[in-house]
C-alpha cells in the first residue's frame, strides 16, 4: 500500500472540532494535507509538515484553528480541526511527493453545517 489511507472525516455544527488522520507507508517524507471544496475545480493546500515533524505551514485560512502533527512511531500524520466554519466544508486529502510522483489518499469528508 503506498498510498496513504485517511480517516476521521464526518458532520460537525459550526464551531465543533475533527481530528483526522492519515497512515502512510513511510516516515521519510514530507506530508502534507489538500482539501477540494464542492464545486471548486483545485484542490487547496491547507498544511504542511516536515518530515520529522519540526517545520509546519498552514493556510492563511486554517491559521490559528488547524493542527497538523505526526507520530512517526505509527507512520500517521493528524490534521486537528477546531472552530470549523460551514466554509471548511470539503474532501481532504493526504498527500506526499517523491521522486515517482504525487501520492494521494482517497479522501475523507469533512461537512460542517448547522
Amino acid at each position: 500500500q503506498v498510498q496513504p489511507v485517511e480517516s476521521g472525516g464526518g458532520w460537525v455544527p459550526p464551531g465543533g472540532s475533527l481530528r483526522l488522520s492519515c497512515v502512510v507507508f513511510s516516515n521519510i517524507f514530507d506530508m502534507n494535507w489538500y482539501r477540494q471544496a464542492p464545486g471548486k475545480q483545485h484542490r487547496e493546500l491547507v498544511a504542511h509538515i516536515s518530515r520529522d515533524g519540526s517545520s509546519t505551514d498552514y493556510a492563511e485560512s486554517v491559521k490559528g484553528r488547524f493542527t497538523i502533527s505526526r507520530d512517526n512511531g505509527k507512520k500517521t500524520v493528524y490534521l486537528q480541526m477546531n472552530n470549523l466554519k460551514p466554509e471548511d466544508t470539503a474532501v481532504y486529502y493526504c498527500h506526499f511527493r517523491n521522486i515517482d510522483g504525487h501520492y494521494w489518499g482517497q479522501g475523507t469528508q469533512v461537512t460542517v453545517s448547522s
